[in-house]
């Protein structure tokens, strides 16, 4: 009995040990909890996230331990990823948003226009629609906005009471700017005091695919009864542009 309890110890903790690797080296899910990257990503959506995509930093493995001074294997992100970092107001907090300025770069919206180094993004209208901003449901006009050549992904603004100007970010040097693909309702580096520009210590990874995905205003995981409305199969195993 004593030994079955050893081995059973014994793979129970080789079994750790590897999801850790795995979680920590490769791949770790993440959970959709807010609306700021409608139409991209939805409340309930489960994704993978690649660990090594840019490399590594201590925010890579859990409890952020402080492993190195610099990010190590480091590849730099593309403008247009979706990438999971954590906040600069606590270094604890996983955001998810898109890409949009590297160092260097010049971010400002001008008349609800996104300009990159004074240059115009282009985007094209597709349709009208509804998405979730918080609890509520508003009406948006969704674009396909093109943030580099043949690198594109849509994006919706209200269609009342839209941003219009900002002022002009400058990204500071292993800096990054991000927002969310719902650009009314997303708390993203427009928010200097919260969010802000992000370190490239602070990236975690890229997303990748969702894996799962479940509307909870109709049901969740337990209530089986309500899978054939409530999980989105359409989404399962969707590809994250």
């Amino acid at each position: 009995m004593k030994k079955k309890i050893i081995e059973n110890i014994k793979t129970l903790s080789i079994a750790l040990i590897l999801a850790l690797i795995i979680r920590s080296l490769l791949l770790q899910p993440f959970y959709i909890p807010s609306s700021s990257m409608e139409q991209t990503l939805l409340v309930g959506d489960r994704l993978f996230v690649t660990k090594y995509s840019y490399g590594y930093s201590g925010h890579s493995f859990p409890f952020s331990p402080k492993l190195f001074s610099e990010r190590i294997f480091y590849n730099k992100p593309e403008r247009g990823d979706v990438i999971v970092f954590k906040t600069p107001a606590d270094n604890r907090t996983d955001y998810i948003k898109r890409l949009v300025g590297v160092p260097g770069d010049q971010v400002q919206f001008i008349n609800g226009d996104l300009f990159l180094n004074e240059k115009k993004i282009k985007k094209v209208f597709l349709r009208n629609d509804k998405v979730y901003c918080g609890q509520q449901k508003v009406d948006v006009k969704v674009y396909l906005e093109e943030i580099e050549e043949n690198r594109q992904y849509e994006i919706v603004y209200f269609a009342k009471d839209s941003m219009k100007n900002t002022d002009p970010y400058l990204i500071p040097k292993d800096h990054f700017f991000f927002l969310g693909d719902n650009r009314d309702c997303s708390k993203d580096s427009r928010f200097l005091t919260s969010v802000g520009y992000v370190k490239k210590e602070n990236l975690v990874g890229k997303a990748r695919f969702i894996f799962f995905s479940n509307d909870a205003n109709i049901g969740n995981l337990f209530t089986f009864w309500k899978w054939g409305k409530s999980i989105r199969f359409e989404r399962i195993m969707k590809k994250i542009l």
